[in-house]
């Protein structure tokens, strides 16, 4: 065993049996990588050292390779050592790039692969493996709107340690900040790691005539916020969306839907054709549609007025259990009324639906808003209320559910082809005969 290695877990064992990849790139505080080195391997981890050329000119190949007692990486060979370290189920746990310039913030947010540093990064967005930047520039590049942007379009796939802003420098994050967030990431991940999620998001429509539809004001964030969080915790995220105005993150299987038949097709073809783990149910779906729909654009100019008869739409959420009964199950119900009457209304249909948790929105204060504010109402009788920014409430549930499915009794994985209610198999017999 290389020397360097015996200080592995002499401090802690919060990273122990982890692999972890410290690129570097070409910031003058490239030398503070030598000190996150010691510190994760104190802390347990084996690190691998990767360094672009022009880190080398900064802090030489050969201090990471002592430091670490495994080779520094500079240059990519043949060996391929990009897919070495960042491959799915056989590379790195975690990858940190420390300190992180505009110039590789700006080559990763847009899929260039020019050093090793950016190629590794590029390997671990594809298997999904976390990857963690800590920034370091000057003040006035850190503000430059295009590398705002470039922050943007990572958020959700990575992680970031903000840098500390002084001395009119963005200078990167101290040694100690980038191990808490590496432990806190690693942990987080570990949540629902293995497990396969299928979450609902965003509005239905239903059209009057081939140009009007009833719909609602869902702008699917709340949703899109499951989505990216699953993901970040380990997860298998397929997600079905409607309509919306919040982006699905790009790096999780996304199958898009217009009305409520069409949530309901997509969400009955996942459950017959693979087990998942959970299913959340966050889609705003329509409680009604028209019961004749007009093949072409109603003539408003003649017309007194429109008189529409609504029938009530299926009850998607019904249908989790019925084909998949041994899937985690959460559900939602957004009202206006006091406390009471939600947790009244909440336990109601989560026995209907034979939920496990559902979370009950108070619908003015959390639809088309930043935050939510919600009552988490548990099978097992538990309440919880929930207020704050959506991804941190969206965030706070998946830990409560991935707490609640370690703690139920474990059963074998069931494909149950259970019927649909008479209602909706009649309508799903009709959409299959098309």
């Amino acid at each position: 065993m290389h020397p360097s290695k015996e200080i592995i877990g002499s401090h802690g064992d919060e990273l122990r049996g982890k692999r972890i990849v410290l690129c570097v790139t070409a910031s003058i505080a490239a030398y503070k990588a030598v000190d996150l080195a010691r510190l994760l391997m104190r802390h347990g981890a084996d690190v691998y050292p990767v360094l672009t050329r022009k880190a080398t000119k900064l802090v030489s190949s050969e201090l990471l390779s002592w430091a670490t007692g495994n080779r520094a990486v500079v240059d990519l060979t043949w060996e391929l050592e990009h897919i070495q370290l960042a491959e799915k189920d056989r590379g790195a746990d975690l990858i940190i790039i420390y300190p992180c310039t505009a110039n590789t913030l700006s080559k990763i947010a847009n899929g260039i692969d020019d050093t090793s540093v950016t190629t590794v990064a590029s390997v671990a967005l594809g298997s999904r493996i976390p990857i963690i930047i800590a920034l370091a520039m000057h003040e006035v590049m850190y503000h430059n709107p295009m590398v705002a942007r470039n922050l943007r379009a990572l958020q959700g796939m990575v992680e970031f340690v903000d840098p500390v802003i002084e001395e009119g420098k963005a200078k990167v994050a101290e040694p100690e900040h980038v191990l808490a967030k590496a432990v806190e990431v690693l942990k987080r991940r570990a949540l629902l790691k293995g497990k396969s999620i299928l979450i609902t998001a965003g509005a239905t429509v239903e059209h009057i005539d081939n140009v009007r539809v009833i719909t609602n004001l869902s702008s699917g964030r709340f949703g899109t916020a499951f989505a990216r969080e699953a993901m970040l915790m380990g997860a298998d995220v397929t997600l079905i969306y409607g309509h919306g105005s919040s982006e699905p993150p790009p790096n999780v299987r996304t199958i898009k839907v217009s009305t409520s038949k069409d949530m309901l097709n997509a969400l009955t073809n996942e459950l017959r054709s693979k087990h998942y783990d959970a299913v959340v149910m966050n889609a705003a779906v329509a409680d009604f549609r028209p019961a004749q729909v007009s093949s072409s654009k109603i003539e408003s100019r003649d017309s007194n007025g429109l008189m529409l008869r609504l029938e009530p739409t299926e009850k998607i959420v019904d249908v989790v259990k019925m084909l998949s009964p041994d899937t985690f199950l959460v559900a939602f119900k957004a009202d206006d009324c006091s406390r009471e009457e939600l947790i009244a209304k909440a336990k109601a249909k989560l026995q209907e639906c034979r939920g496990d948790i559902i979370v009950a929105n108070y619908a003015s204060r959390s639809i088309s808003k930043d935050g939510c504010d919600a009552v988490i109402v548990s099978s097992d009788g538990s309440i919880m209320d929930v207020h704050g920014r959506k991804d941190d409430v969206a965030r706070r549930i998946l830990a409560y559910m991935a707490e609640r499915m370690v703690s139920l009794p474990s059963s074998p994985q069931s494909q149950s082809q259970s019927p649909l209610p008479s209602s909706q198999q009649q309508q799903q017999n009709k959409n299959d005969n098309k």
